[in-house]
């Protein structure tokens, strides 16, 4: 049981997941490559995806709600752009990119389907 549901939130829970990796890609950028200034931005886009799926969880009404997955969306379609410059830079290598970047392909799929459910919903 996850916050008083019995079924759990799996965009929430993958959003999250998927910080915590975006934290320890930053920390190898850091650490290995001595990269601070794309790092930077890839750690505040591709965190921000979950914190707006959590403000969504307690969005006022079904347009706050909307407004803010809307929010997450474009911050995962963001981050996808950095992990393809990271990569295109060789600052990770293909299977380092391969496997986050399916992640966030995960993620902006489910970001997507939850998006046109809740619009065809306010119709």
């Amino acid at each position: 049981m996850i916050n008083g549901n019995m079924k759990e939130n799996i965009v929430k829970d993958k959003s999250f997941d998927f910080a915590v990796r975006i934290v320890n890609l930053r920390r190898h950028l850091i650490d290995s490559k001595k990269e601070t200034v794309l790092s930077k931005q890839i750690l505040r886009s591709g965190t921000s995806v979950g914190a707006m799926i959590r403000e969504a969880e307690h969005a006022e009404t079904k347009n706050d709600f909307k407004h803010k997955m809307a929010i997450a969306q474009k911050e995962i379609n963001e981050t996808i752009y950095w992990l393809e410059l990271l990569h295109a830079t060789e600052f990770i290598n293909f299977e380092q990119f391969n496997s986050i970047n399916n992640d966030a392909i995960e993620l902006i799929k489910l970001i997507t389907s939850i998006l046109k459910t809740t619009k065809s919903n306010l119709k």
